[in-house]
């Protein structure tokens, strides 16, 4: 089962300085049918403006994870944590017991990213935050585990406390990366960039899928394209 949700049928959010597209109900934007799949709660395909971004705000008991698609983002956080993520690579906020960040753009030029939101395997925990460069020659032709919460042998990936994998993919025109989904967990998957074909479904830039049942998933690029993927429970 494929499910096709296109970008502009998404919800919507836009003020000065966010343009937003929710994939599941977030915020003011509430659809009953999408409340979640699996234990992936929020995909929200954001545009911050230059110079702008969210004040200090708390969250709890969520796996956060941000995949910048261009530009960076910098986060501060009560910890004592700051840091810098560019275009390609990817940060984890464990939000575990209470933590309060921003999230601001200082850049010059506009910031893309998806901001996906996972939920733990167990309530509480001291928060934590980390973030890594992903080279994309590392994830040419394949999927490559950005983060995950299986032991699953994914050296270098970012750590969180879910029973998930969030994986990426760059694939040439022409090119294929498969993808085995296990019986029982739910997969989701959108196009960073460019055009894809998933066992025979078709997705646009930014269209997502909700996916189940598909034993294996064959992603093929229709032109040149970059594709996030989450497996969850």
């Amino acid at each position: 089962m494929i499910e096709r949700r296109p970008a502009g049928a998404l919800g919507r959010f836009r003020n000065d300085w966010l343009n937003a597209r929710y994939h599941f109900s977030f915020s003011d934007w509430h659809d009953p049918a999408r409340m979640g799949w699996g234990d992936l709660r929020v995909w929200n395909d954001d545009e911050i403006a230059a110079g702008r971004g969210f004040p200090a705000h708390g969250h709890a008991d969520m796996e956060i994870i941000t995949y910048v698609r261009q530009g960076a983002i910098t986060h501060e956080d009560s910890l004592g944590n700051r840091g810098r993520t560019g275009a390609g690579d990817v940060q984890v906020m464990s939000a575990g017991s209470g933590i309060r960040h921003a999230e601001t753009n200082l850049e010059e030029e506009t910031t893309t990213l998806f901001q996906i939101w996972i939920q733990p395997t167990s309530r509480g925990g001291a928060p934590s935050w980390g973030a890594r460069a992903f080279p994309k020659g590392d994830r040419a032709g394949a999927f490559v585990t950005l983060a995950t919460g299986r032991d699953d042998g994914d050296d270098g990936a970012l750590p969180i406390r879910a029973d998930a994998r969030v994986l990426g993919a760059t694939l040439k025109a022409g090119d294929a990366a498969t993808y085995g989904l296990a019986p029982g967990r739910h997969a989701y998957l959108a196009a960073a960039r460019g055009e894809i074909d998933v066992n025979g479904v078709r997705l646009e830039a930014r269209d997502g899928a909700a996916i189940r049942d598909e034993p294996m998933l064959s992603v093929r690029a229709l032109v040149d394209a970059e594709v996030v993927l989450v497996d969850t429970r």
